[in-house]
């Protein structure tokens, strides 16, 4: 398990890898939350569902994210309702920006120990230039969505402990979690219902098998009627043309120890969490034991140590100078996957054999919408996105020289307000 703040507090589930052969309904690779939550959601209605991760459920982005449970999608209401039209596009703006319900209800229910709590998700204007864009955005989650509530300059200071933003808006679906011990959670949860879950089985190999599939490892083998692959930005080549089809982005992020009460008490005292607008996005919270986390954009390979975001450190130190006294004690990266769109891909490439990927930074709460989505998919009902063809992002090959030059640039455009 890679170094981070969350797999510190203890080993995962006992698993076992796959050996010999097996039948299922369902075989989904990747024990993610899209993979996880897929199982679930069938395991509970009584389906034969076996999943298949390389590492261990939560190794990949599930389980090294900032912890946000963020409401809706990266496009704002309106436009998914002229991209998808009136039908399909009310439903997704109803789902996608109540998905923290779901999160917070299966918590409840599995009784996850995650450090749950539901303070709210605050989209942070750092330039006077972007709170246009944010009021219409506040102006369409009133009409469409649900609880929001604009947020002053002041407002936000109060909230945040921080002088620097223009402008927020707040919406109170929003929360955090201790991703790890969420998706561990579900996947305990999971296997309590009847689901089979297998650590250290890379698939090799995903092949026709009469009506049905044959997915092999290297140890064993399940023939099933149906195949989920739900490995996002960890997709490799065993579909290749889906792994081309979105940009792999590094995300890090750095915790402190735990705040003295004063600080505690500065910043986001509601357990609030933020995400700041702006090209090229960082995010914070503190934890159920009073840690900071600061989360944005890192180098495009595995880092980890308090010392190795240093962009991070140093905006943490310009939004509360007090923080200069405070030791960073982890750091830590993982990829999440990017859309060309920004909106997640749903693909059907063949019959019996479904994917979805591309959360865009919104993965903990749109993942677990989509497995639950997909298990319903499987069972007869309809695909919350339309299933698509899978594009290649052309010229994928120089996606890192891409990010970097992205990068770059964003933060020009960010430290001059454009």
């Amino acid at each position: 398990m890679i170094p981070s703040l969350y797999a510190r507090k203890g080993p995962g589930l006992s698993l076992a890898p796959l050996a010999g052969q097996t039948s299922a309904e369902t075989v989904v690779i990747g024990a993610g939350l899209t993979g996880i939550s897929t199982a679930l959601h069938l395991a509970e209605v009584g389906k034969d569902v076996v999943v298949l991760d390389t590492h261990e459920p939560g190794w990949g982005a599930s389980g090294r994210n900032g912890g946000q449970v963020n409401p809706g999608l990266k496009t704002p209401p309106e436009q998914v309702l002229k991209d998808f039209g009136p039908t399909i596009g009310a439903r997704l703006v109803d789902k996608a920006w109540n998905a923290p319900d779901l999160v917070f209800d299966l918590i409840a229910r599995h009784s996850i120990d995650c450090d749950a709590a539901r303070g709210g998700t605050i989209r942070a204007a750092t330039a006077s230039s972007q709170l246009d864009a944010l009021r219409e955005l506040t102006r369409q989650c009133e009409n469409y969505s649900g609880p929001v509530m604009w947020l002053t300059a002041a407002d936000m200071t109060q909230r945040t402990g921080a002088s620097v933003y223009a402008g927020g808006m707040i919406d109170a679906r929003g929360g955090q979690i201790d991703p790890l011990a969420y998706t561990r959670g579900l996947a305990k949860a999971a296997i309590s219902a009847g689901a089979r879950i297998h650590n250290q089985s890379r698939v090799r190999s995903v092949v026709r098998w009469g009506t049905g599939w044959a997915v092999a490892t290297d140890q064993g083998e399940v023939v099933a009627q149906s195949v989920v692959m739900a490995t996002n930005g960890y997709s490799g080549r065993l579909l290749d043309k889906m792994r081309r089809s979105i940009i792999p982005l590094f995300s890090a992020i750095v915790a402190t120890e735990p705040l003295p009460e004063a600080l505690r008490a500065k910043i986001l005292a509601k357990r609030e969490v933020v995400y700041e607008l702006g090209e090229i996005t960082t995010y914070y919270r503190v934890d159920a034991q009073g840690r900071f986390l600061m989360g944005g954009r890192s180098a495009s390979h595995d880092l980890h140590g308090p010392d190795a975001f240093p962009y991070l450190k140093a905006r943490a130190l310009k939004l509360w100078p007090e923080l200069k006294t405070i030791q960073w004690t982890s750091g830590w990266n993982g990829q999440l996957a990017m859309t060309l769109d920004h909106y997640p891909h749903y693909h059907e490439p063949a019959r019996g054999l479904m994917a979805c990927l591309g959360y865009n930074g919104r993965g903990v709460a749109m993942a677990t919408l989509m497995g639950q989505n997909i298990a319903d998919v499987l069972q007869g009902g309809e695909p919350l996105f339309p299933a698509q063809p899978i594009k290649p992002v052309p010229l994928h090959f120089g996606w890192k020289a891409g990010v970097i030059a992205g990068i770059a640039r964003g933060r020009l455009k960010d430290r001059f307000g454009l």
